[in-house]
């Protein structure tokens, strides 16, 4: 070990950087026990049990939290001579390109894991487990690792050099931390409940309405008697490429916009703007919504672009633009229509053109049959959907800044720069 030489400011030099001249560091395997899980069961006879069994992919990156597992039998315990571990102990990936992923996870109940993971589970009295799972979070095991299948000996494990404060920091350490990521956990079940929501309401209110009238059974099945079946055609309208750019008009204006797909974005939401008005232009109204189905974003990719700076602009081949009739069709209405599963599916099995490039013929938009109320009942059912939308960017928003607040405070906390070993806190 590196001689440790005491810094004015009350912090000291270690091997692992400047830490308070309280702490101390020692290696991982001086003070947890480091090991790893079994062999995966093979076939369906050994599912279906009821003792967890816990793979890499059932570890979610973002909450560092196990989410789910499998089920395995007591046959499958025996015949591959699985260790069950404790509740609480810390487990993270030890082979694969999944070690890159740096996720870390305490079991969130007694269960078989994986060889593929590895278990540390504190064995010093004076080291808190929860302390030790932030620790690790805060320490990027993969970082000298190369490309290609990497991994993680147990040994290697082991040799990682850990900062031990002294038991009640470690203690108000992981509760302060704790106490973010309960909020963050708060946020994930506020858009996890939205989310459940939408998809309820999207199966409902399409086929019952807002008013509670006696339905109808029509050829795309049950809906309010007073709706009708329409195609989108037909009471909406496909934009078309102008007959004459007005050059007059527009020639002192430098940029236009140009609305297209981009591989990043899941929805179509904005546009570029570009610096030249050529014959491709097509006319797009203020609100507009374009649908586009691509295999690589789970079958479907659409939006509504607003607030275009322009009565016109561009759009790419890949691009079907819609816009609503006046006082007669909301497009809102018909984006959310076509986001319902059901019908983003039924849409995505009528693609054409090779594979990448596969897009929906226009006239399968045109001719697709969906049901439509009256203007005033669109415009009320999507706003519903609208509403959910904003709550759900709102939480997703908060999320997100409660998320940096983690990293930092992880980041503080674990280096000594933000203490709290002279706070007040009741911690468990």
């Amino acid at each position: 070990m590196k001689s440790k030489a005491v810094v004015e400011n009350g912090f000291m030099e270690t091997e692992i950087g400047l830490i308070p001249e309280d702490w101390k560091t020692v290696k991982l395997g001086d003070v947890a026990e480091i090991s790893s899980g079994g062999s995966a069961p093979q076939g369906d006879n050994y599912f279906n049990g009821k003792n967890p069994f816990i793979r890499v992919q059932h570890i979610d990156r973002e909450g560092d939290r196990v989410i789910k597992w499998d089920l395995i039998t007591d046959d499958a315990v025996k015949k591959y001579k699985l260790k069950i571990y404790p509740k609480g102990t810390i487990v993270f990936p030890k082979s694969g390109a999944s070690i890159y992923l740096e996720k870390r996870a305490m079991l969130p109940l007694d269960a078989y894991i994986v060889s593929h993971l590895c278990a540390v589970i504190s064995n010093d009295k004076n080291v808190n487990q929860k302390f030790l799972f932030y620790e690790l979070r805060n320490i990027e095991l993969s970082k000298d690792k190369a490309d290609g299948y990497p991994t993680l000996n147990l040994s290697e494990v082991k040799n990682v050099k850990v900062i031990i404060p002294s038991p009640l920091e470690q203690q108000k350490i992981a509760f302060v931390l704790s106490k973010i990521q309960q909020a963050i956990e708060q946020q994930d079940k506020i858009i996890e409940t939205t989310r459940e929501l939408k998809k309820s309401l999207m199966n409902k209110l399409f086929t019952e309405g807002l008013l509670g009238e006696e339905q109808k059974e029509t050829e795309i099945g049950l809906m309010p008697k007073s709706w009708e079946v329409a195609r989108i055609a037909g009471v909406y309208e496909f934009t078309k490429k102008p007959k004459k750019l007005d050059v007059k008009r527009y020639k002192k204006i430098p940029f236009i916009p140009m609305v297209c797909i981009s591989e990043e974005q899941r929805t179509i939401d904005k546009y570029d703007l570009k610096d030249k008005v050529g014959s491709g232009t097509f006319i797009l109204k203020e609100d507009l919504i374009v649908a586009k189905i691509t295999p690589s974003f789970e079958n479907g990719k659409q939006g509504i672009v607003k607030d275009l700076p322009l009565d016109f602009g561009y759009a790419t081949t890949e691009v079907w633009p819609i816009h609503e009739v006046k006082n007669k069709s909301n497009i809102d209405y018909l984006y959310y229509y076509l986001k319902k599963p059901d019908i983003r599916n039924e849409v995505a099995g009528k693609m054409e053109g090779s594979t990448g490039r596969q897009r929906v013929p226009k006239n399968v938009l045109e001719n697709l049959k969906i049901p439509f109320p009256r203007y005033v009942e669109q415009g009320e059912i999507s706003g519903i959907f609208i509403s959910l939308d904003a709550k759900l960017s709102q939480a997703e928003s908060k999320k997100q800044t409660i998320q940096a607040l983690f990293r930092t405070m992880l980041n503080q906390l674990m280096t000594g720069k933000v203490r709290v070993k002279d706070l007040d806190i009741e911690v468990n």
